[in-house]
């Protein structure tokens, strides 16, 4: 008797346990079939789809007039998918004759087991289009888009270039690349257990979205005109390189920045000059794109005088009709400092000395400064710091540290040796010494819009103020025009206009090289300065004097950019019939 009460006992747990189990595996089934029905359904799509990427087309970079200088071209990405080729053989001779592959290297990627194996990206639009009229089974044709530049060369070293995959590389397109990239789009395509499509199944497209288009400052009529001056005078001085900038004195907003050699930005893995050199290829293409205007310092030479007299003139230890001596040379400490004019400039004003680019003058005055008033002064006008221009890979200033300047040292630094700077860096300070004070940001972006136009993002570069008095700036001003006007910088004059600025003949290191950089920054109006540019002449050949060779060429670049900025601008001279009262 009690065996069967404990048999039933035991049936009845089974088959309670039993139910138990069936209700847990009817609560799991509807727990799976209902609420994770999408996840499972995305994973069973996973295992039934096959991804193939379409590239967003990037953004167009515009310059300030709305010229396109950086677009896009239509080209296709071949790729084949293993499971899917019928005819191996015939494919791997199709695709290597046609795309003018290596038979193997195109057999490796063709006999390779994988979902899809890209062959070559980049191809034209036409190549792409007679690969798909073959109809080769297992070979895919995709549309993509890669960066075409119309003007070639033109401003390559500031837009820069863009990679296989169309990201940036150098320049403005990795500046800019979160802004200038789109969204990818995605081709979805069914396909069985075996991965081989399902015929007649629908392709399921999501399609990319274009980056956002950059708007720059840069002036193309201007960058294209300053280009062809700076290669004329690379040629006829036999010189290194020539690096010009134009920027806005008063905002920052860069006009042209020029560096010849320039190289094709459609080619830009080509180098641009003939090397046999292929084991420092790379090295060669580095050099070539480096933008020398922010990527390489150098010593200013007299330029940097306008940097001298603003310290002098905040710290008043120095006015415009002090008298000085110049035999052709000053003695510090155990060291001859030559003047560029040999036989001396004899008795001269501070305001003389400005004007003949006096070597003793500024040494007398860097002397009444101070290292500490000096080194004031260059923090104040922003020469220790980088610029902050847009744009990747800036150099910063090489100084002395403030306790290992001597009484040489000091001198030669009063007239721009002994240390060095980028050309934008000056470019900037000496904007600050005659905009009122103001030390601007350097900049390429303005704004960015979408596909439709519309405004998206306005960039905003930071100004400091009260660099330097206004007052020390209307003096400079006009210190600046007198050099142009009566002093050293005389072949910078432009006809109905008045131009401010300085001269340089800088000697390259180590000394008694015999290689010099011949410069002048130049800027007009005086009054109310609108435009200021540099000009660098490389390791000219023969004559090499900033005063001779490189005035002119600013003064034929301002004789265009002038009115084309500023048609309403032009002066009249007084003494003509134009300009006579009626």
């Amino acid at each position: 008797m009690k065996i069967r009460v404990y048999q039933r006992k035991k049936m009845l747990v089974t088959l309670l346990l039993i139910i138990f189990l069936f209700i847990i595996l009817l609560f799991r089934m509807w727990y799976i079939m209902v609420n994770r029905s999408e996840y499972y359904k995305e994973r069973a799509d996973d295992l039934h789809e096959r991804e193939r990427v379409i590239k967003a087309e990037r953004g167009i970079i515009y310059d300030r007039n709305g010229v396109a200088l950086a677009t896009n071209k239509s080209v296709c990405t071949i790729s084949v998918i293993h499971n899917q080729i019928k005819e191996p053989e015939k494919v791997i001779q199709t695709l290597s004759k046609v795309l003018d592959m290596d038979a193997e290297t195109v057999r490796k990627r063709v006999d390779k087991v994988s979902s899809i194996e890209r062959i070559r990206s980049n191809v034209p639009k036409e190549t792409g289009d007679l690969i798909r009229s073959y109809k080769l089974d297992g070979v895919m044709v995709d549309e993509d888009y890669a960066r075409y530049y119309p003007y070639d060369s033109l401003g390559a070293k500031i837009l820069g270039f863009t990679g296989g995959d169309n990201q940036g590389i150098i320049g403005l397109e990795v500046k800019y690349d979160d802004y200038l990239q789109g969204e990818e789009g995605k081709i979805l395509t069914t396909t069985d257990v075996r991965g081989i499509e399902v015929k007649n199944s629908a392709e399921t497209r999501i399609d990319p979205i274009m980056g956002e288009s950059l708007h720059i400052s840069l002036d193309y009529n201007i960058q294209a005109y300053v280009t062809q001056i700076a290669e004329k005078v690379m040629l006829q001085k036999q010189a290194k390189s020539v690096s010009v900038i134009l920027m806005n004195p008063q905002n920052g907003e860069l006009y042209a920045m020029v560096n010849v050699p320039e190289f094709d930005l459609n080619e830009p893995f080509t180098l641009n000059t003939e090397s046999d050199d292929a084991v420092n290829t790379q090295d060669l293409l580095n050099q070539m794109w480096r933008n020398g205007c922010i990527n390489d310092t150098y010593e200013p030479g007299s330029t940097f005088k306008i940097i001298t007299a603003t310290a002098a003139l905040e710290k008043k230890v120095v006015g415009l009709n002090d008298t000085f001596s110049c035999p052709g040379f000053r003695v510090v400490a155990d060291r001859r400092i030559r003047c560029h004019k040999s036989g001396g400039h004899g008795s001269e004003t501070f305001t003389q000395g400005f004007m003949n680019s006096c070597n003793p003058v500024f040494m007398d005055v860097g002397a009444r400064v101070g290292i500490e008033g000096m080194y004031e002064y260059f923090r104040k006008l922003g020469l220790f710091e980088k610029t902050g221009v847009d744009l990747p890979g800036e150099a910063g200033s090489i100084m002395h540290k403030i306790e290992n300047v001597g009484a040489v040292e000091l001198a030669t630094i009063s007239f721009g040796q002994s240390f060095q700077i980028t050309p934008l860096q000056l470019l900037r300070a000496v904007s600050a010494v005659i905009n009122g004070g103001n030390l601007v940001t350097p900049h390429f972006g303005m704004y960015t819009t979408d596909v439709r136009g519309n405004k998206q993002t306005v960039f905003e570069y930071p100004v400091k103020s009260g660099a330097i008095l206004p007052e020390t700036s209307e003096t400079m001003k006009k210190l600046l025009g007198l050099v142009v006007s009566e002093g050293t910088g005389k072949n910078g004059q432009v006809t109905g206009y008045q131009v401010g600025g300085k001269t340089a003949t800088s000697q390259k290191l180590p000394r008694g090289s015999g290689k010099y950089i011949a410069s002048f920054i130049g800027f007009s109006p005086v009054e109310n300065p609108q435009i200021i540019g540099i000009i660098l002449i490389d390791e000219p050949v023969g004559t090499y004097y900033g005063g001779t060779i490189a005035a002119p060429v600013m003064s034929e670049i301002f004789e265009m950019v002038l009115p084309y900025l500023f048609p309403e601008e032009k002066e009249i001279p007084e003494d003509t019939e134009e300009g006579k009262l009626s």
